[in-house]
């Protein structure tokens, strides 16, 4: 059989198979819902990550998928349409201690850290039963790769970070678009930002941190409906989160001082 022929044969059966895949799109899915899906973490991966050393390429600095294992180099940067945020304190027991899981995740409106105080040489808020409160900023966002497809994924931002967290919502906040009646504030999930990291340090110690930049509005339909629908998801309290404590698999984004 000529090559020609081999190569028709080829293309006819993967426009065949493709036309199935059309037809039969989803079927297998049906019986998933949210609490079947892990909503990945993009974390910031730093020099104590377990990943740094164990994974091909990983290096401080760089951003970490935590269901795909995706890497994403921090100067290069990722773009990401913010969804939905979510303020909340979490405590944790001390490092070593329980199952990584949080022992209870409060709300923005808690009193909880009137309830904390603080330790000799140790910045973090500490309930009397030894547990410690952490203030944690969580963004949902659609990661846009570079083929222009949006993956969804959540962003904590805690400590040290908490100040680029301030930034970032006044940035957004400050977006004005000009309508029939006067200026107003577009959805959070109408603009583009990208994300790159950078070397930070104190008295304590070095880590990376967060560097946000907003690059534009979103241009395409497809992107901004998928965020919107996935903004959606999370106000009615379709979207589940499973945090796990920084010596869990890939450490949190927050430097630890």
């Amino acid at each position: 059989m000529a090559k020609t022929e081999i190569a028709a044969q080829s293309a006819s059966s993967a426009l065949a198979i493709m036309s199935d895949l059309e037809q039969d799109a989803g079927a297998g899915f049906d019986g998933m819902t949210q609490e079947d899906y892990a909503l990945p973490f993009l974390r910031l991966l730093t020099s104590t990550s377990p990943e740094v050393g164990e994974v091909d390429g990983a290096l401080p600095g760089m951003m970490l998928n935590s269901v795909t294992g995706e890497l994403f180099d921090g100067k290069k940067g990722i773009a990401v349409v913010p969804c939905a945020y979510v303020r909340q304190y979490i405590e944790w027991m001390p490092r070593g201690q329980g199952s990584g899981a949080p022992v209870h995740i409060y709300p923005a409106t808690s009193d909880i850290l009137s309830q904390t105080h603080k330790e000799p040489g140790d910045n973090k808020d500490y309930l009397d039963n030894g547990n410690y409160i952490e203030n944690t900023a969580n963004y949902y966002v659609m990661v846009i790769s570079d083929a222009g497809v949006p993956e969804p994924a959540l962003i904590t931002m805690k400590s040290t970070q908490l100040k680029k967290s301030r930034k970032w919502n006044s940035m957004m906040q400050s977006v004005k678009v000009q309508g029939k009646n006067g200026m107003f504030t577009p959805p959070m999930y109408s603009q583009v930002y990208k994300l790159t990291t950078v070397a930070e340090s104190n008295d304590k110690g070095k880590w990376y941190g967060w560097e946000v930049e907003r690059t534009g509005a979103v241009e395409s339909a497809d992107i901004y409906n998928a965020a919107k629908a996935f903004a959606q998801s999370v106000g009615s309290g379709d979207v589940k989160v499973k945090h796990e404590s920084e010596t869990g698999a890939a450490g949190n984004n927050a430097a630890p001082f």
